[in-house]
């Protein structure tokens, strides 16, 4: 599950989060391994009306980003979005923030109906969305393991990124690399 990989959070961007860009070529070894497994990629974007509430013009507090349509909407330019790949669009209501890629969303329905009991989540960032859609994944009962080598922290107040990742763990969630990830996957074609 590649989260909000999109241009508003990466350098640039709008809500930029420091070296967000950095996590998109461990993701694309990721996508091509599970594309050559067959498995299922579930991409999450922040797709906000102009309105949405979690902007500092509505008593939010971040600025504007990730609105429907714009440029800062698009996934990272490098990002390669397979076809058949899964978009989970979140935070569509101007009245609901909506981190999780769970919340006001299809995507637990989704997973169920691709059989899935695991996943692996990787993108931006680590102390929001990234945090948030772990969360809710275990709460699902899903095992989750975090790519902490494709996830960057927002880092709004410091060690957000530390506090998040203790709060994952806490969860349940484990944490692997993308190295190993893509060893795991090859060892089970054998």
């Amino acid at each position: 599950m590649v989260v909000d990989v999109q241009r508003d959070f990466c350098p640039g961007g709008a809500l930029a989060v420091k070296d967000g860009d950095e996590v998109v070529p461990g993701i694309n070894k990721i996508i091509k391994a599970f594309g050559q497994d067959g498995l299922p990629i579930f991409f999450t974007r922040d797709w906000h009306p102009a309105d949405h509430l979690s902007f500092k013009s509505q008593g939010g507090i971040w600025p504007p980003h990730c609105v429907q349509g714009t440029v800062g909407a698009e996934f990272h330019p490098s990002l390669k979005v397979p076809l058949g790949a899964v978009v989970i669009s979140k935070g569509y209501d101007s009245d609901v923030e909506a981190y999780s890629g769970f919340q006001g969303t299809d995507l637990e329905e989704r997973l169920r109906k691709f059989g899935v009991s695991e996943i692996f989540i990787c993108g931006l960032a680590t102390d929001y969305c990234v945090k948030e859609t772990t969360l809710d994944a275990r709460h699902a009962g899903l095992a989750v393991e975090v790519v902490q080598d494709c996830v960057r922290a927002v880092e709004a107040k410091p060690h957000d990124g530390e506090k998040a990742i203790t709060a994952m763990l806490t969860a349940g969630a484990t944490m692997t690399t993308s190295s190993s990830l893509i060893k795991k996957l090859a060892s089970t074609q054998q």
